[in-house]
């Protein structure tokens, strides 16, 4: 639930930023069609009618919350002086997405509900930090793929936003400073190989008719969005009735916990595969980090919709999906910690959750096209920001 702020019988005057930050917050923490005007207006301690005299709508709202993060990431890049280093771009960088982690996480994947125009203004923004970050990091580490290195490094830094994880804010940006330069040093070509081959599970084959449903369903999920796609489309998808689809499933949110759910299980498997034949602490945070990218590209429109999708659900079905998720984390940290005994608990936390921003991140800059050479690239990235890339090679 977004905190409510304290207000007073004076009117402030900056009630249009104080909207902005307690919508991005909810349709960071919900989604866009779960997060309400109605709530949004309650969290800043104003009426919906008051919200709507500074947004017409809920998309009017929704479109600009997506547009302040890219805005003040280009505008922190503008105020970096002509030579600026490449450790003082990033603390700039780093320090406008720490302050507003609470609602600058929505562009992940609510940014997709932005109707195309709003969506290309947006994509052209970041690209231009991109762009800005890519050159800087090829003068400091002039090696191959300076550009996939600069997304690896902003993914680590925009992971922030996408967990709770309580830390002092500088703490938080030296060692997120940190992360990302060492990704940004990392070469991507320095990845495990045939020395740490994973299989992730295959495609399940949906042999009954609720597996196809199922089966039909997570594209259509993954393309449109959970909201807008209709019983009549998946139903349309597997060549039945609308109405047969009420045979096999409940409802459509039971279709998107099924998605979840096997989403879920996957992974499990992939990491109990992984896990089997590692070495030591080391060996296995590598091994974790194999599995997990080949399992992301494997999977990529199930896990998708599974990430996108589980804060929309209500809480009594969300509740096991997120112990699953902290139960994994909760696994990384361990191997982590084991490696690196210097690093505590939140430390360990962070750094996973930058290596997962790392996957993400640059997994979408290769379109997810599922080859060795680009899981191996993204291996090696993830490994620099967990830092376990071989040293003679980051």
């Amino acid at each position: 639930m977004v905190a409510r702020p304290s207000t007073s019988a004076t009117r402030p005057h900056n009630r249009r930023q104080l909207i902005i930050e307690a919508a991005g917050q909810a349709f960071s923490e919900r989604g866009y069609h779960a997060a309400s005007m109605e709530e949004i207006a309650a969290a800043v301690g104003i009426s919906a009618a008051a919200l709507y005299r500074h947004f017409p709508n809920k998309y009017a709202l929704f479109a600009e919350c997506a547009n302040v993060m890219a805005d003040r990431l280009v505008a922190a890049l503008a105020e970096s002086p002509p030579g600026a280093a490449l450790p003082d771009v990033l603390a700039a960088l780093i320090r406008v997405t720490v302050a507003h982690r609470a609602s600058g996480g929505l562009y992940r994947w609510e940014a997709r509900y932005l109707e195309r125009g709003d969506r290309l203004r947006l994509r052209a923004k970041f690209e231009h930090v991109v762009d800005r970050v890519t050159a800087m990091v090829g003068d400091e580490h002039p090696m191959p793929d300076a550009r996939l290195r600069a997304v690896a490094a902003l993914g680590a830094i925009g992971s922030i936003t996408m967990h709770h994880t309580s830390m002092a804010q500088r703490r938080i940006e030296d060692l997120l400073r940190e992360t990302a330069l060492r990704v940004a040093a990392t070469d991507p070509t320095a990845g495990p190989g045939s020395a740490h081959p994973a299989e992730p599970p295959a495609q399940p084959v949906p042999r009954t008719r609720r597996a196809e449903i199922l089966a039909a369903a997570v594209p259509l999920f993954a393309r449109d969005g959970f909201a807008s796609v209709t019983n009549g489309q998946i139903a349309q998808a597997v060549g039945l009735a609308p109405s047969a689809i009420y045979r096999h499933y409940p409802g459509k949110v039971d279709i998107l916990v099924a998605a979840c759910l096997q989403a879920a299980g996957l992974l499990a498997q992939a990491v109990e595969r992984s896990l089997s034949q590692a070495a030591g602490p080391r060996q296995a945070v590598t091994a974790l980090t194999t599995a997990y990218v080949a399992y992301k590209f494997e999977h990529n429109e199930l896990n998708s919709v599974a990430e996108a999708e589980i804060a929309g659900l209500p809480d009594h079905l969300k509740r096991p999906l997120i112990s699953a998720q902290r139960e994994h984390i909760a696994l990384w940290e361990q191997q982590l910690r084991l490696a690196h005994p210097e690093l505590d608990p939140r430390q360990a936390r962070l750094l996973v959750h930058a290596g997962f921003g790392v996957v993400v991140e640059v997994g979408r800059a290769l379109r997810w096209q599922n080859t060795p050479a680009h899981r191996d690239a993204v291996t090696a990235l993830v490994l620099g920001a967990l830092r376990c890339a071989d040293p003679g090679r980051a």
